[in-house]
């Protein structure tokens, strides 16, 4: 087994990358009021800020700023993907087709070091649906914070279309 290590830091900042087992699926787009119903009540049983998400069919990326004191952000995921495979069995949707695991059971964390980092990762998060080729302007893709920054003042909504930016938002 192996021995596998998680930064955990008492009200840090955290990017996550999370995906389903099947990476051709598109499952959370299709069902994205079940996923936001899920992230919603886990942030009623369990607070913390979604500083920054995007969702795409077989994936997410987002970054969440949890509580004073605690670092449990893998209990708010299980509890998250818990409850949108159960919206799913309520709206009558088989989760997989052959009965496996609908997520894969890890997910990647990074601990935000600094404002940076921070800034960085927002970028990363607002750029993967083009870099991942379903939208050509980021402004084009539905299920992102990216409209919220750019209602809040804190992106333009041209934010990453000319060609002298793209490629700037790897990993």
């Amino acid at each position: 087994m192996v021995n596998y290590r998680r930064a955990r830091m008492k009200g840090g900042t955290y990017f996550f990358t999370v995906a389903l087992n099947d990476r051709r699926a598109d499952t959370l787009v299709s069902h994205i009021g079940a996923l936001r119903h899920a992230l919603h009540l886990t942030q009623l049983r369990r607070p913390f800020r979604i500083d920054a998400m995007v969702v795409l069919p077989e994936h997410l990326h987002a970054i969440w700023s949890l509580p004073e004191g605690d670092a449990d952000y893998s209990g708010r995921w299980r509890m998250c993907k818990s409850l949108f495979v159960r919206q799913l069995a309520k709206l009558g949707v088989r989760a997989t087709a052959d009965g496996t695991s609908l997520w894969q059971a890890r997910f990647w964390e990074h601990l935000i070091r600094d404002e940076a980092d921070f800034t960085a990762h927002v970028n990363y998060i607002h750029y993967n649906p083009v870099k991942h080729g379903h939208v050509r302007r980021v402004r084009d893709w539905p299920w992102s914070s990216f409209h919220l920054y750019v209602r809040d003042g804190r992106l333009p909504v041209d934010w990453a279309s000319s060609g002298e930016t793209t490629g700037q938002f790897g990993e």
